[in-house]
């Protein structure tokens, strides 16, 4: 190295000038407002959907927001408002059709009014639930979505201590406890029961779902005793078997059924079976075409939630329709209610009702009646 170097010292880079390009993460709340040509807090309006802004200014700001690569911190923007504006989801199961189409429905009201959605599967077992709501608790969920009203007393407790707003989906019970949004489990398997036994039905079988932690499959299943039982006609236990839903858990229990000893006093099997779902239901479907049986000629066949193959598959499902879509938006918008602090009905109860297709049919096959919606 030279004298003249040595003499000069460590050499210092010049400091470079910030720059930023249109994807840099140093874009603020005050650069987007400066590009847009409006306040802070008209940008704030805008990304928040909070409060009128004409749709010039939205477009304005949403240009800038793009150019800039503006992306809000959630983390600072909680901290500021006590917000995270994200709602939590805890649902039985995601690979069924009709909680994910619940769950979309619900994505798509929260979007409507800014919020985010974080959603969590337990299988139908409490704990699991019990973990995943401390989990949604942690990452300062403001609300949350659950299904049915068995869930452990510790999840209670936890969103109570923490002033959550929460909400019991898929069921209803005028004098429950907790807030609920939904349908009578129990009422709804006594109609489609009734059904069966109005068309001439008096050895009825179940492939129910899993009751344990699942207060929606135990009501269906009181339902159905409860119309045979005003009938003087019962369910025994060689009857009723219970199955996870999925199809060939329904095609499981249709096998069980069917190599079960005879009953005395009645035929050689059921002349109609009731699913807890649709999928359990179209298993039997299946099953029982297999075997040789004929739907409905010797068996008919009857589900719970009308997902779009009911109407589809040959023949098409009798079942009870869920309103799912209603029951999670107007969740959602409870939610949001009562995170704005606005007024919002705490018990709403939606109809499930009858859809009388093709797979039931009289004993022996003769048509049947018309009670409920044909689709």
């Amino acid at each position: 190295m030279s004298k003249r170097l040595q003499d000069q010292g460590p050499q210092r880079r010049p400091p470079k000038r910030r720059t930023r390009r249109n994807d840099s993460p140093t874009a603020t709340l005050k650069d987007v407002a400066e590009r847009a040509g409006v306040s802070t807090a008209t940008v704030s309006r805008v990304l928040n959907a909070q409060g009128k802004v004409n749709r010039e200014t939205e477009a304005k700001v949403s240009a800038a927001v793009a150019a800039l690569g503006y992306v809000p911190h959630a983390a600072a923007r909680a901290l500021a408002s006590r917000r995270s504006r994200t709602i939590g989801a805890v649902t039985a199961a995601l690979d069924n059709p009709i909680f994910a189409k619940g769950i979309q429905a619900l994505e798509n009201r929260l979007e409507q009014s800014g919020y985010g959605l974080l959603v969590a599967s337990s299988n139908y077992e409490p704990a699991r639930e019990l973990k995943q709501v401390r989990v949604m608790v942690e990452r300062g969920i403001d609300a949350i979505m659950l299904q049915g009203d068995s869930h452990l007393p510790e999840v209670y407790a936890l969103l109570q201590r923490k002033g959550i707003p929460y909400i019991n989906t898929w069921i209803y019970v005028a004098a429950a406890a907790h807030t609920c949004f939904g349908f009578n489990n129990q009422l709804a398997g006594r109609s489609l029961a009734d059904y069966l036994l109005d068309l001439g039905h008096r050895d009825i079988a179940m492939v129910a779902g899993i009751t344990a932690g699942n207060d929606r499959a135990l009501n269906r299943i009181k339902g159905v005793k409860t119309a045979l039982e005003a009938r003087g006609l019962t369910l025994p236990p060689s009857r009723i078997v219970e199955r996870p839903y999925a199809l060939s858990d329904g095609r499981d229990g249709l096998r069980e059924i069917l190599a079960a000893p005879p009953i005395k006093g009645r035929g050689p099997r059921p002349t109609a079976v009731i699913g807890g779902n649709d999928l359990l239901a179209i298993g039997v479907m299946l099953e029982a075409q297999q075997s040789g049986l004929s739907v409905p000629g010797d068996l008919s066949v009857a589900g719970f939630d009308d997902i779009e193959l009911a109407a589809n598959i040959s023949p098409a499902l009798t079942t009870i329709h869920v309103p799912v879509e209603e029951i999670c938006s107007q969740a959602g918008d409870y939610l949001v209610a009562r995170i704005e602090g606005r007024p919002a009905r705490d018990h709403v109860a939606l109809e499930a009702r009858l859809v009388v297709r093709q797979s039931t049919a009289r004993p022996g096959g003769r048509p049947g009646g018309d009670r409920g919606k044909q689709r």
